[in-house]
């Protein structure tokens, strides 16, 4: 079955990135379609319908996003302000980088089909305990469920910032990256301070 052929659909993908990127997150799958050189239907042939390609789309950036934030807050020898800061800069340059994709998939595509929704979230929910693992293991006496806590406290507020951040391009991004470093601090601060 040609909806089987990595290859295609790799073709496919890209002819969708483009459109995404040109049009912006409202570009339709007639657009795609016509950018790859086939009709909607055999579009829609390879990824099952709309919702394989908006997953197919998720998967191929999202977990690119994911391993650099991963990357960068495990990164050793650096204290909990750098390796926040180099994380919420990562994020922050990653998405302004790719605006009408971000849009596209947190957005749109998360809002039209509830099954990318699921996705996303669950990608989000798994950054968080994630990071509440991360924050178990490097504040010594913390417990598992006060890190989860913060650790999804810290995804959705980046997060949530990330997208006001957009709306406001005025603002520096350094300002919102020390502001959001700050507030991390502080809480880790406050929490591991509670203990003793």
């Amino acid at each position: 079955m040609s909806g089987r052929d990595p290859d295609r659909r790799r073709t496919l993908l890209d002819a969708a990135d483009r459109v995404i990127r040109r049009e912006g997150p409202e570009a339709s799958m007639a657009a795609i379609a016509a950018e790859a050189g086939i009709t909607k239907p055999i579009l829609y042939r390879h990824f099952g319908d709309k919702s394989g390609l908006y997953q197919a789309l998720a998967n191929r950036h999202v977990r690119t996003v994911v391993d650099l934030l991963r990357q960068q807050f495990e990164q050793t020898g650096t204290d909990l302000r750098g390796r926040a800061r180099s994380t919420i800069t990562a994020y922050l340059d990653m998405i302004a980088a790719n605006l009408s994709l971000y849009r596209f998939l947190f957005h749109r595509a998360g809002a039209e089909d509830s099954r990318t929704h699921s996705q996303m979230t669950a990608i989000v929910r798994s950054l968080g305990e994630e990071l509440g693992e991360v924050i178990a293991a490097a504040s010594e006496g913390l417990g598992p469920v006060r890190a989860q806590v913060l650790g999804h406290a810290f995804v959705g507020m980046v997060q949530a910032t990330g997208d006001w951040w957009l709306e406001h391009p005025e603002v520096d991004r350094t300002e919102v990256v020390e502001s959001l470093v700050g507030v991390i601090v502080a809480a880790m601060s406050s929490a591991t301070a509670s203990l003793r």
